[in-house]
């Protein structure tokens, strides 16, 4: 199985960081198998100059209006021609070690995952099953087989949380398994959407999408967690 890659970029008038994220690509040891995609909501502050500078070394790039990031996603995730797909913000920064751990993409089946630098710390090493279910992997942390997205995409209902949610399924696709890589792949910027708002459809399923995508001890180890929080909060209160 060649280890050819796509990069997703989804942009929204980036202007200020975009340059930087692709360079941080370019400089990658494996820029050779690395086809780079990016989808922009239709940008309007020099943005699309930006990437018809760059149209050289991208593989792929649209302009068009959207409903949100993860449409922007699965609309890119059209162009992908590789074996191997991977997420970048266009605030973020690839790496070295990205192209190493490229070169250990060996498993179909396994769903890649290794550190992100983080309000300058590194996060979040190997985490536990229990600690996926209740607060996910950064998705700039993974790299996913390709194949998993001719069986499924981004619930666009889940507007900041939607990679979170299919991580879920994933973990309970008996096709799949997660497995950890000590490396540090990118550098993720907390100033997006993520980090400013909560995705309330999201945090409305999320007890039932643990109890549906994980077993039934981790499932009431959270809910029981989240009983006491709130009784907890409420006397404090």
């Amino acid at each position: 199985m060649t280890n050819s890659i796509s990069v997703i970029v989804v942009t929204y008038n980036a202007a200020l960081t975009l340059q930087k994220c692709l360079d941080s690509i370019y400089k990658q040891a494996a820029v050779k198998d690395i086809k780079i995609i990016v989808m922009d909501g239709d940008s309007n502050d020099g943005t699309v100059e930006i990437l018809k500078r760059n149209k050289e070394k991208i593989f792929f790039w649209k302009s068009e209006k959207d409903t949100g990031i993860y449409d922007a996603m699965n609309k890119a995730l059209q162009y992908v021609t590789t074996n191997w797909v991977y997420f970048l913000g266009a605030d973020d920064e690839l790496l070295p070690d990205f192209s190493r751990l490229i070169n250990e993409l060996a498993d179909p089946k396994s769903v890649y995952y290794s550190n992100v630098i983080y309000k300058n710390k590194k996060h979040s090493g190997e985490v536990s099953v229990y600690h996926q279910a209740k607060l996910g992997i950064f998705h700039q942390s993974i790299i996913y087989p390709s194949a998993i997205f001719k069986k499924y995409t981004y619930n666009t209902s889940y507007k900041i949380a939607a990679d979170y949610a299919l991580n879920m399924k994933l973990n309970k696709d008996k096709d799949y398994h997660f497995e950890y890589k000590d490396y540090t792949i990118a550098k993720y910027n907390d100033t997006g959407i993520s980090s400013a708002a909560i995705d309330v459809n999201f945090e409305k399923d999320k007890t039932m999408l643990i109890l549906n995508n994980f077993d039934f001890k981790v499932w009431a180890r959270y809910l029981f967690r989240r009983i006491k929080a709130k009784v907890f909060n409420g006397r404090k209160g």
